[in-house]
């Protein structure tokens, strides 16, 4: 019965990293009808209310977890909602842009480099970073190299890969605050207000650098809807249900599997081939992403 409730875990996680991996294309394909903080504005907007009924399940059924009760908590969670709201945005909006640039299969892995990143900005926060994390980096690095700039040097290096970079960094800020300040909260409420705030930063440039219009939301209407309610709301959905069957080491791997769904959606849907050096840069990157997310002896020991 344990081994059959893991198996579940593990296939709702690895559907949740298809589902995220070919959710790059739908913001790549979106981004034929509409502009970057169009899309962004309509796509969280969907994700929050996606999640509305899905928290007002988990509170009828008992399954919310840190719900907040008192006016304290309720405030607790609208601002640290808004904070993660706010790198979400700042991450996102510098993914979109990046798409605008680089392939989609690119952009799936150099953001996948977040999971290296976040030990690093953790020393801001007075956290010890380990020597695995250091080997880590310095593969990754390799990789990073291949997969953009390859013999040619930086120089080769595109704007939406440096954009892409960007967005790597902002959502490891992201993880890391979730990490330090929202542990207490409830993830499905949590997730709800940083969609809810992310929609309504996307609002304002929508607005002034873009012209927005219903005939060019609605021709983009499909990769709005995937983007919106399958990359947010099942896609969340299915990750906390999977999260919960499956050891967090090995829910990890199976998540980091995204970046090689974005390559594979990217090739099939949008004809996006990657050259040998650049699959190279891939494959070095992937190694770099699952040796970082292996238990350290101390951490196995405990």
């Amino acid at each position: 019965m344990q081994k059959r409730m893991q198996l579940r875990g593990n296939l709702m996680l690895l559907l949740t990293a298809m589902i995220w991996g070919s959710g790059f294309v739908a913001q790549s394909a979106g981004m034929d009808y509409v502009g970057p903080f169009t899309m962004q504005a309509c796509r969280f907007l969907l994700s929050a209310l996606v999640l509305l009924p899905i928290i007002a399940l988990r509170d009828r059924t008992g399954k919310s977890v840190n719900r907040p009760v008192t006016r304290e908590e309720k405030k607790g969670l609208l601002v640290r909602g808004s904070v993660c709201g706010v790198l979400l945005f700042v991450s996102t909006s510098f993914q979109q842009f990046g798409l605008m640039y680089t392939t989609v299969g690119k952009s799936g892995f150099i953001t996948t480099m977040y999971i290296i990143l976040v030990p690093f900005l953790g020393l801001f926060v007075k956290l010890r970073v380990k020597l695995m994390n250091w080997v880590c980096a310095v593969l990754a690095l390799v990789g990073l190299y291949l997969l953009c700039a390859g013999g040619e040097g930086l120089s080769a290096v595109n704007t939406g890969d440096w954009l892409t970079l960007l967005c790597a960094v902002f959502f490891a800020c992201h993880i890391l605050f979730i990490d330090r300040a929202c542990h207490d909260l409830d993830g499905v409420r949590l997730s709800c207000v940083q969609f809810f705030t992310a929609s309504a930063l996307s609002i304002l440039p929508m607005l002034l650098l873009e012209k927005p219009s219903l005939a060019a939301v609605t021709s983009a209407w499909l990769p709005i809807v995937y983007a919106g309610v399958f990359s947010g709301g099942v896609g969340y959905t299915l990750q906390i249900l999977g999260q919960q069957l499956v050891a967090p080491t090995l829910a990890s791997m199976i998540l980091s599997l995204e970046s090689v769904f974005a390559v594979l959606f990217g090739w099939i849907l949008l004809h996006q081939a990657l050259s040998a050096r650049e699959l190279l840069g891939c494959l070095v990157i992937f190694i770099a992403i699952v040796i970082a997310q292996l238990p350290s002896k101390d951490t196995s020991a405990a």
